[in-house]
């Protein structure tokens, strides 16, 4: 049965400041390209704010200036680019124009579901965020009610408005196929394996739809919002289940052969005991560590606490619940050890539902990363909680959606080429 929808329980965004600026993603280096993959090279050279003018843009593409030209007079024309006012020059030189993303260029429509809840926002191409809520949710109700909900509410939130969506991205928190579009047998979500997730999206709202991890997502929001210098970035989310993702240290998400990197919910780590997991398996991290596995530890026999009763237990200082998620944080921070070891981040963050509550989950996993891992690979390490908290999954479904609708197969459906 499905959970009554709420908006209450969450501090609403802030307006359009919600998020820090984003940095998108420049394109790839290449030699001869066709009409759409101009159009998509100069619109992300803009965007990333790697070349702004048309003089930036002959130098970092080192296409002849009439190709540029074009390009960038069909952007203008198709709405995706505006002129920004004057840039001054360092000589004498007449000042250039600078270019920016035109926000009116279209929507982007963005939904990050949790195991219980969901972050739906809509954005512009300028990454301010235009409507947002949240709603009370189970994964366990099936595709069919869940993506309903979704639908509804991000219909709901784009009410009155006359422009075009772009793109849809939604995060599941599940192992998920991109490129077909589809959940992969994800322990947590009956009914769900094979859906044509995107498909529906994609035909409901008239847009492309990308289908991501809701922790890939959380992942790339946070390396997005920070330094360039922070990545690698592993991001470790400890709530309903455990999950991680990893962004290179080129800014973009770390897929794996499969999919199926970052999937690190049912690793065995040292000293875990044997409760059995959804997966199937016993020991799973998932199984022993996450806040699911500590609400159910505190109550034994008797009624379960809900994770937002063990969030308040914390808040209070409960002695049993912090004792739990100091057992919890030892083994997380085994798996972390391992994992840094692995991937050698310039920064992990903790994210979740338990990290606002307490430093104790955030403390227990420092002391035991920085006892257990090597020093060459702890010595510029940075561990620390999420910078961006429970809006990480919507800010990085705002890059994916903006950088998917200034990619060569989305503007090229856009725009007449050059």
């Amino acid at each position: 049965m499905a959970l009554p929808h709420s908006t209450t329980a969450r501090p609403p965004l802030p307006g359009p400041a919600l998020l820090p600026p984003l940095r998108l993603s420049a394109p790839p280096q290449s030699g001869r390209i066709d009409p759409a993959l101009l159009l998509s090279t100069v619109a992300r050279l803009v965007a990333s704010d790697t070349a702004v003018s048309k003089a930036d843009l002959v130098a970092a593409t080192g296409l002849a200036r009439t190709t540029v030209s074009t390009a960038v007079d069909g952007l203008l024309a198709g709405g995706l680019l505006r002129l920004d006012g004057l840039r001054p020059t360092a000589g004498r030189g007449r000042p250039a124009e600078r270019l920016a993303l035109a926000a009116e260029g279209g929507q982007v429509l963005l939904a990050d579901v949790g195991a219980r809840g969901a972050h739906l926002a809509v954005t512009d191409l300028a990454q301010r965020v235009l409507a947002h809520t949240h709603v009370d949710l189970d994964v366990t109700d099936g595709p069919d009610t869940v993506l309903r909900t979704v639908e509804t509410e991000l219909t709901r939130l784009r009410t009155g408005s006359a422009v075009p969506a772009r793109a849809v991205v939604i995060g599941l928190p599940g192992p998920v196929d991109n490129h077909l579009g589809i959940p992969v047998r994800p322990p947590i979500m009956p009914g769900w394996h094979a859906y044509p997730v995107t498909a529906r999206l994609q035909q409901t709202f008239g847009c492309p739809a990308v289908l991501e991890n809701d922790v890939n997502l959380r992942a790339l929001g946070e390396a997005r919002a920070l330094p360039a210098d922070q990545v690698p970035l592993l991001f470790v989310k400890v709530g309903t289940g455990i999950g991680g993702g990893l962004v290179t240290g080129g800014g973009s998400l770390h897929h794996g052969a499969d999919g199926a990197a970052g999937d690190i919910g049912h690793v065995r780590v040292r000293g875990a005991p044997d409760d059995a997991c959804v997966c199937g398996n016993v020991g799973c991290i998932e199984a022993v560590a996450s806040a699911g596995a500590i609400a159910r530890r505190l109550g034994g026999r008797g009624e379960v606490p809900s994770i937002a009763d063990l969030r308040a237990m914390l808040g209070r200082g409960d002695a049993r619940a912090v004792a739990a998620v100091r057992e919890a944080a030892g083994l997380i921070g085994e798996l972390v050890a391992t994992l840094v070891h692995l991937y050698n981040p310039a920064r992990v963050t903790i994210g979740g539902s338990l990290t606002a509550a307490s430093d104790e989950l955030l403390a227990g996993v420092r002391s035991v990363v920085y006892q257990r891992a090597l020093p060459l690979a702890t010595r510029n390490l940075v561990l620390t909680n999420s910078v961006l908290g429970e809006y990480a999954g919507v800010a990085g479904a705002t890059v994916l959606g903006i950088e998917r609708v200034l990619s060569a197969e989305s503007i090229g459906l856009l725009l007449p080429a050059p």
